[in-house]
């Protein structure tokens, strides 16, 4: 089916997303969404919603992980029945997150919009639990059951100790407060330790390459590929055609795809706990030491940085991924004042083949201000300073290595004994540069 086809049948009267014969139609048009869809129907306050429970066993593969061996051990037995928190790795981005489960969090919505108009249609939540995953997926079947839908999911909330999302905070959260809100609910999500996943998977997975989809890292980080998956454009137009016509059949591939990226979530989040929980002995590739070393760069674990920039040089695929980690060290190194191991990082990114260029920018002129103002050796320092000059291209900066180069020339002719000229002008001292 092309693009023409999808759109006539989202916007035409009584259009089907699923091909079929009038009188198959018919048929599944008057079938019970509960058996089509595998839920079981709730009320509440005379409205009538579906929930959808879907169970992974401890020895599911989702691509190359199992999922008992991403549970956090305190879901051994039931994570709701522990007072400990799933992965105490993870307070590193939430401090407060000190107990009960994580709650992963997964919205299919109307619009991308936002605002009192755009529904949840689609909440999934999921949690580990005796090993295994368990999701509950809240189908919103008419608009008048959403205040119950929301009620549910308070209660479910309410039993988590945190929430992890992918882009929640920007997304999924906003909206879901804005619909409690409008219902003149209180805020369930207010407080509550959020950790949206988005932000470290971009620090430890993302490269020029690599986007940070989460459909991205579920095939490049756990090796699962999807087949037949719902693209998101079409989602919202499948469930507005349930809306009009009853027939719940398109709807069986949203759920699936809710789930997945559910699944998916909670699996890369695991990965996160073990990396911080190991630190630079858990990282597989380069980019992923380096990563990790930033984060807790960020948290001023600097030993567990330094440990970490140190493994991304050994581990590094190209000379990008190598020059970063030496840049990286050699900053953490300076901030500790052990300027001569800085000088030594920073001459090891001189040696790299290739040398991205500004890199070796920002190295010559670091070891330039390294020898001048505190190896004391002048002769080493001019010929960095010289050597800055061919590889800047930015005018102040240019101005900054003359004005260098200008100072480190006067004291090398006051230690010759030879009386220098005067600067010719104003111009940037180093220490406004480093």
């Amino acid at each position: 089916m092309n693009l023409a086809e999808r759109l006539r049948n989202v916007v035409k009267p009584g259009g089907s997303a699923v091909p079929g014969d009038a009188a198959e139609d018919t048929v599944h048009r008057s079938a019970d969404p509960a058996t089509i869809l595998d839920g079981e129907w709730r009320e509440a306050g005379g409205q009538r919603f579906l929930v959808i429970d879907h169970r992974y066993a401890p020895g599911y593969r989702h691509g190359r992980s199992a999922v008992v061996d991403s549970a956090p051990d305190s879901a051994a037995d039931s994570a709701a029945d522990s007072d400990e928190c799933c992965w105490p790795a993870l307070s590193i981005f939430e401090p407060s997150l000190t107990s009960g489960r994580l709650l992963f969090l997964d919205l299919e919505t109307t619009g991308l919009a936002g605002g009192a108009g755009t529904y949840a249609f689609l909440v999934g939540c999921g949690w580990f639990e005796r090993g295994g995953f368990h999701v509950r997926q809240y189908l919103l079947t008419g608009f008048g059951a959403e205040r119950a839908i929301l009620e549910d999911v308070a209660r479910l909330v309410s039993e988590a100790g945190g929430l992890a999302t992918y882009n929640g905070k920007t997304f999924d959260v906003p909206l879901m407060e804005t619909r409690f809100l409008y219902h003149r609910m209180s805020a369930t999500f207010a407080g509550m330790p959020h950790v949206d996943m988005l932000h470290p998977a971009r620090r430890l997975w993302s490269t020029l390459e690599t986007s940070c989809r989460l459909t991205t890292l579920e095939r490049t980080l756990l090796g699962h590929v999807r087949e037949g998956d719902v693209p998101g454009c079409e989602i919202p137009g499948r469930y507005f055609n349930f809306v009009r016509t009853g027939d719940a059949r398109p709807l069986a591939g949203v759920l699936e795809h809710n789930r997945l990226d559910i699944l998916s979530l909670a699996l890369v989040t695991a990965r996160l706990a073990h990396l911080l929980g190991e630190g630079a002995a858990a990282a597989d590739t380069g980019r992923e030491a380096l990563g990790l070393g930033r984060i807790f760069d960020r948290a001023g674990m600097t030993g567990q940085a330094s440990t970490c920039y140190d493994a991304a040089v050994i581990l590094g695929e190209d000379s990008d991924t190598i020059g970063e980690a030496l840049r990286a060290a050699a900053i953490l190194l300076r901030r500790a004042r052990r300027y001569d191991e800085a000088a030594g990082a920073w001459g090891k990114i001189l040696d790299l083949r290739p040398c991205p260029s500004a890199l070796a920018r920002e190295a010559v002129e670091a070891l330039a201000v390294h020898h001048e103002h505190r190896a004391r050796e002048l002769d080493t320092a001019r010929r960095f300073a010289l050597e800055s000059l061919t590889l800047t291209t930015n005018h102040s900066r240019m101005e900054a290595a003359r004005h260098r180069l200008a100072r480190i020339d006067r004291k090398l002719d006051r230690k010759l004994g030879v009386s220098a000229p005067a600067p010719a002008g104003p111009g940037l001292d180093s220490a406004q540069l480093f």
